[in-house]
């Protein structure tokens, strides 16, 4: 072993013992740090670089605060996002003051991030290679102008930020090592131990180009060879051209479609084609709050709307995967259908909270897991009968063996339909028979009774239909509101929710029916903040946890949706512009967005997001849409309790 062995049991008990405000001092006051931040960036700030199996967060600052290996859903090795660089990040940036200009390569998820200093400019290009035997980070400093004096400060914690790991060299390789887990990181400039770190400080000039990778693998197994660094750039690069060129959108915003389905191509895992929600955890909801939840899961509440997305963006072979992943993971006995699965269709997904990590902006608690797993949710049961009926009317073939899966299904949701839940939001207060929930169990029955008249399939239609009908009455009878003129949140209640806007996309009513315009009327003046759609009103509503969270982004889009509709174009267009205003500097959007910080919030990025804008904007400029598709002949002509 060698200098840069710079592990020991001391040093690992000190650090998890350190306070974090004391961490974030020790930061700002050391002198060989002083080019380093010791919080987290804007969530606004970050890019994200990827290989379809996981995903990284890198800052305008050169900082890779996140990455999970070797999936979504693996434990950090860089957990500075949620904490002090001392858990865990991999920065590369001028030593001296700098101009910063960052974007995407045209076509790809290659990040570049352009710095300029007095002395010159340089390019650091972040990108991870597809299809390689192991994840791999490869960055490159690449010298533009004069020359540039720059540093790098790579943190490996593994477990979250928690487990500091031994360092040797190898071959002219360092290796981190620690229980299973080993990275192993090549440079071609000499680097260093210093503090738990590994450091080095070089010059780039003009026309030379630096190399660093970082490769995971099994500590048991050999260390594993790296990627030649130009060569897999330019792999990498001509695989996303290779996908986004099949996109079929050519209309207006068509770059913003491009790169929100580059982002969700990322967020897709290869080997099943499950799509996680978003690549990270607990970023909040709400600053310093405790709405932070764990997305790096599949949720069948979002499966509808990311199957039509990407079967009019013309990705059809995604789209049929995300169905299989989807028919794969509820497989198995009805009365244990989950809202959320992981990548590979994983059912147990226990939550706990993580003691040693502060929280992003000391946002706590930072959960692992989600507990939201073992909720009831009336809604997915509806999610999973569209994904099978949109999928045949796409495709126009009849369905598939594992339309076996439907009637059973179906015949439990028979059984369960009139009991209270926890609803889309996943309250976390009391059950209650929330009106979205019984809607999507129409849906259910809906799409079971027009697939089989449609293919004239041997099932209960009968009994289907009659269902079907009775639900209907029940939502219009309990779940309306005469003297607000409107459909509320639950039986009962007088709160209004956004989810409400799904009604006439999922074809529950005609968007001209009064009392879908009078619902839409009421969360205009109810739920709209500063041009943006709040879920509902937290501080009104029991849900069991504390008031205050941003505008949930999807619903923004939604409402553009029924704008479109109801024929109010001007008005759709006018509010997806302003959500487009949204985006950071590299096309990204997360979950929610804080109208008065003018901050984005919760996980990020956030891909119910990005399918939102890519169905909206192909809704407000295409003849056969998403909306039009979804919403089209479900709302026949139905009596009405008197």
């Amino acid at each position: 072993m060698d200098a840069s062995n710079h592990a020991s049991k001391k040093g690992c008990t000190e650090l998890r013992k350190t306070p974090y405000s004391l961490l974030a001092s020790m930061v700002a006051t050391k002198k060989t740090r002083a080019t380093i931040r010791a919080m987290p960036s804007a969530i606004e700030d970050y890019a994200m670089i990827g290989n379809c199996k996981t995903a990284a967060l890198v800052g305008r600052d050169g900082s890779m605060d996140w990455l999970c290996l070797p999936r979504f859903d693996s434990d950090a090795c860089f957990a500075a996002l949620l904490g002090a660089p001392e858990h865990g990040r991999w920065q590369i940036a001028p030593v001296d003051k700098h101009e910063v200009k960052r974007r995407y390569r045209e076509g790809t998820l290659i990040l570049e991030t352009q710095v300029k200093t007095k002395e010159g400019a340089a390019t650091l290009i972040d990108f991870m290679p597809i299809g390689s035997d192991g994840p791999e980070v490869i960055r490159i400093v690449r010298g533009d102008r004069g020359r540039v004096h720059m540093r790098m400060d790579l943190t490996i914690r593994f477990d979250y930020g928690r487990t500091v790991p031994w360092m040797t060299r190898r071959n002219g390789a360092s290796l981190a090592i620690a229980g299973p887990h080993m990275v192993v990181l090549r440079s071609s400039v000499p680097v260093r131990g210093e503090d738990l770190r590994t450091v080095s400080e070089f010059t780039v000039d003009a026309g030379k180009t630096l190399h660093f990778s970082l490769k995971y693998a099994s500590s048991f197994e050999r260390a594993p060879s790296a990627a030649t660094p130009n060569s897999a750039l330019r792999k990498t690069e001509a695989f996303w051209r290779r996908w986004i060129s099949r996109c079929k959108y050519h209309g207006p915003w068509a770059e913003v479609v491009q790169r929100s389905l580059i982002t969700l191509k990322a967020l897709i895992y290869e080997p099943t084609g499950g799509m996680v929600a978003a690549p990270t955890t607990s970023l909040p909801e709400f600053l310093e709050g405790k709405r932070n939840w764990d997305y790096r899961y599949c949720w069948l509440r979002d499966a509808t709307f990311t199957l039509l997305a990407l079967l009019h963006a013309g990705y059809e072979q995604e789209a049929c995967r995300w169905r299989d992943w989807l028919v794969r993971s509820v497989a198995g006995s009805a009365d244990q259908t989950q809202i959320m699965y992981g990548v590979a269709g994983e059912r147990m997904l226990p939550e706990w909270k993580i003691p040693w990590l502060p929280g992003y902006l000391g946002a706590s608690p930072v959960r692992i897991g989600n507990a939201a797993s073992e909720q009831l949710q009336l809604d997915v049961f509806g999610e999973v009968a569209d994904v099978l009926h949109q999928n045949t009317c796409f495709t126009k073939q009849r369905p598939r063996p594992d339309f076996s899966l439907r009637p059973v299904l179906i015949d439990h949701l028979e059984q369960i339909w009139r009991e209270p839940d926890h609803g889309i939001w996943e309250v976390r207060g009391p059950k209650q028979h929330f009106t979205h929930s019984k809607v999507m169990a129409w849906v259910a029955f809906d799409r079971a009774v027009k697939t089989v008249e449609r293919f004239r399939l041997d099932q209960p239609v009968e009994r289907w239909r009659e269902i079907r009908d009775s639900i209907h009455k029940d939502v219009c009878k309990f779940a309306y509101d005469p003297g607000l003129g409107s459909f509320v949140q639950a039986y009962g209640s007088k709160e209004m929710d956004a989810a409400l806007l799904l009604l006439p996309l999922v074809g529950f009513l005609p968007p001209s029916d009064p009392r879908i315009r009078g619902t839409v009327q009421r969360i205009e003046q109810d739920l709209l903040r500063d041009g943006f759609v709040m879920r509902y009103q937290t501080e009104r509503v029991e849900d069991g946890l504390p008031a205050g969270e941003g505008a949930f982004l999807p619903c923004s889009f939604w409402l553009a949706d029924v704008y479109q509709l109801m024929g109010r174009h001007s008005d759709a267009k006018r509010l997806l512009k302003r959500l487009l205003k949204l985006q950071n500097d590299v096309g990204l959007l997360s979950e929610e967005y804080h109208p008065l910080k003018k901050r984005l919030l919760g996980n990020f990025p956030q891909a119910f997001s990005h399918v939102a804008l890519v169905n909206t904007i192909i809704n407000l400029n295409a003849t056969k849409t998403p909306a039009k598709q979804r919403s089209s002949g479900n709302h026949v002509a139905r009596r009405e309790p008197s």
